[in-house]
């Protein structure tokens, strides 16, 4: 199969230092829009690869990242993201890059061409069978996360991918490829912009999807999110008021008393019962 690095081809646009501040911000613009619908394009691929997590997780599985650079921070920040939006443990989904932690701030040379090392990170974790690993890489050639990918796919773990171009060695050795083709970028190469914008947008989806499934929202309510600060505690007493007939303080009591908006709706409807 021919392989083509469509995020590497040649910007649309020429002689960017010449454009004006307005000029650069409409065209940038006028790119971004396109993303959504190369995501739309590979609904299919997320679906399948969402029916895998949740399967994986409801069995006591976990949910691993793993990516260099840009793909690697954003897989870090939608994992970190989940406890406290969803309420779930730490080690549930987890984001690990290239070069390790000291790479989400700055980059770590060459650390994206070690086929070998991103296993090493994983067995750091006690990876197993019921887990589900995802190689985030917009140019689909980065060999850490191929690496990564072809050992577990040995192993029998869960395999998927986010790319941005079709056909790339990447998408071939995931089990469940997701390939979102956003075209060249607006500054030629930089695939932290419409790239990224697409990894951001399907990580969004696959992570939220997998907790609505797992039970982690009610109606439309983050009901198990953790209450770390005032904004969230405010947030949840609202909630409470909005599912059982209780004044704002009574609901910050409640909250205050069984830690959650889910704990708090629970014992109140449970006692009224009895």
């Amino acid at each position: 199969m021919t392989f083509t690095k469509i995020t590497e081809e040649a910007s649309k646009y020429e002689h960017l230092e010449k454009m004006s501040v307005h000029e650069l911000l409409i065209n940038i613009n006028k790119e971004d829009k396109t993303v959504p619908d190369a995501v739309e394009r590979a609904l299919p691929q997320i679906e399948a690869l969402v029916a895998q997590v949740v399967t994986k997780l409801k069995l006591g599985g976990r949910l691993f990242y793993i990516g260099a650079g840009t793909s690697g921070r954003l897989g870090i920040v939608d994992a970190s993201e989940c406890p406290p939006t969803f309420g779930v443990p730490f080690d549930l989904v987890n984001g690990i890059i290239a070069g390790g932690d000291k790479a989400i701030r700055r980059a770590v040379e060459n650390a994206e061409d070690n086929a070998t090392q991103a296993w090493i990170d994983l067995q750091a974790h006690k990876i197993g069978a019921n887990d589900v690993v995802i190689g985030i890489a917009a140019s689909g050639t980065t060999p850490y996360v191929i690496g990564g990918l072809e050992t577990c796919n040995q192993k029998n773990i869960i395999t998927g991918c986010i790319t941005c171009n079709q056909g790339s060695p990447l998408a071939l050795t995931a089990q469940f490829p997701i390939e979102v083709v956003v075209g060249p970028e607006f500054v030629t190469g930089s695939s932290r912009m419409k790239a990224g914008t697409a990894q951001k947008l399907v990580l969004n989806m696959i992570s939220t999807a997998t907790m609505i499934q797992l039970g982690k929202v009610k109606g439309n309510k983050m009901v198990d999110m953790q209450l770390s600060n005032i904004k969230l505690v405010d947030r949840g007493v609202k909630m409470i008021m909005g599912e059982i007939p209780v004044s704002y303080e009574e609901a910050s009591e409640l909250l205050k008393k069984y830690g959650s908006v889910r704990n708090a709706v629970d014992n109140y409807i449970s006692k009224r019962i009895l």
